[in-house]
């Protein structure tokens, strides 16, 4: 063995299998966590500043049938109120389910009224024969009601609003049938 065996040329390092994700890879997944983060926070936020275990704020709504409702007059009677549109697809689900609880509890002294949100009203008005809506519906001419007082930030979104006019129920998202009447029904008990 000479002197200069060690200087031979270094033989090329096999190329290795690369192990986790890439930088592009990161990157989209941080991008991701930090929407979700934003949108959690948002939905948190808006959830707090929901008129929720307080007197509900009055309004009033020229209804689609010309008739007015104004929400202080219903003092005696459990309120549901509903925000929706024509173009919500989660607002479609529920249609069926508030006019069940309108046909079922009406004559015991609850009050289920719509009010569309940033709708136009020809498509409100076919929504409402599509699905069958008797109760009380109404547009939010300029979205006082549903930006100014309710907070409304999306639909669908359901209050139930107590006899005394106390906000008692609260969702975003579609409401099930099953869930307004767990919420009416202990109303209904209190004499």
């Amino acid at each position: 063995m000479s002197d200069l065996d060690f200087l031979q040329e270094p033989q090329p390092n096999p190329p290795t299998a690369r192990r986790g994700l890439s930088f592009g890879s990161i990157v989209l997944l941080i991008g991701i966590l930090a929407v979700m983060v934003v949108f959690a926070f948002a939905l948190a936020r808006q959830r707090e500043t929901q008129p929720m275990g307080g007197p509900a704020p009055d309004f009033e709504l020229m209804l689609f049938d010309g008739s007015e409702f104004r929400l202080s007059e219903q003092r005696g009677r459990v309120v549901v109120l509903n925000f929706w549109a024509s173009w919500c697809g989660p607002c479609r689900e529920e249609a069926p389910e508030l006019e069940r609880i309108w046909q079922r509890y009406q004559d015991e002294g609850v009050v289920v009224v719509g009010v569309t949100y940033v709708d136009n009203e020809r498509d409100s008005l076919a929504f409402m024969e599509e699905y069958g809506m008797t109760y009380p519906n109404g547009p939010d001419h300029g979205t006082v009601i549903t930006r100014e007082r309710y907070f409304i930030r999306g639909v669908p979104e359901t209050f139930i609003i107590d006899q005394n006019g106390e906000v008692v129920f609260f969702k975003l998202s579609a409401v099930s049938e099953q869930e307004l009447i767990d919420a009416i029904e202990p109303l209904l008990d209190v004499s």
